[in-house]
């Protein structure tokens, strides 16, 4: 069973950053995408940020492009979300995300089989 475990979150002043984790215990863990999402209060839930299995390819949504780096250690099974100047809009709880498979960009959903619990990142004004 593959269940992604996120840590990291934390109340920020706006400007400032935090950096995400997620741990996922998975077979030939470096050759599945994984994500970023993000969801606010009343509102479904979106796509951040996605890299792929070799951690060659990345993706953001352009909301955060710039400001956010998702990178992978494959030799830790982890996935990290460095956020930098940081707006109140990025406010939300943040889940990680495993592919069902090998593929690339995965920017639905549905694409993901395996969730994180989640982590509540709120940022300031």
């Amino acid at each position: 069973q593959v269940q992604p475990v996120e840590s990291g979150g934390g109340l920020v002043q706006a400007g400032g950053s935090l950096r995400l984790s997620c741990a996922a215990s998975r077979r030939a863990f470096g050759i599945y995408t994984m994500a970023w999402f993000r969801q606010q209060p009343g509102k479904e839930r979106e796509f951040a940020a996605v890299i792929s299995g070799n951690g060659g390819s990345t993706h953001y949504t352009d909301s955060v492009q710039g400001r956010f780096t998702i990178s992978r250690d494959n030799a830790k099974n982890t996935v990290y979300l460095q956020m930098n100047s940081l707006k109140p809009e990025d406010t939300a709880v943040y889940y990680c995300a495993a592919a069902r498979s090998t593929g690339w960009p995965f920017l639905s959903p549905s694409e993901y089989a395996y969730w994180g619990q989640g982590t509540q990142v709120t940022v300031s004004s």
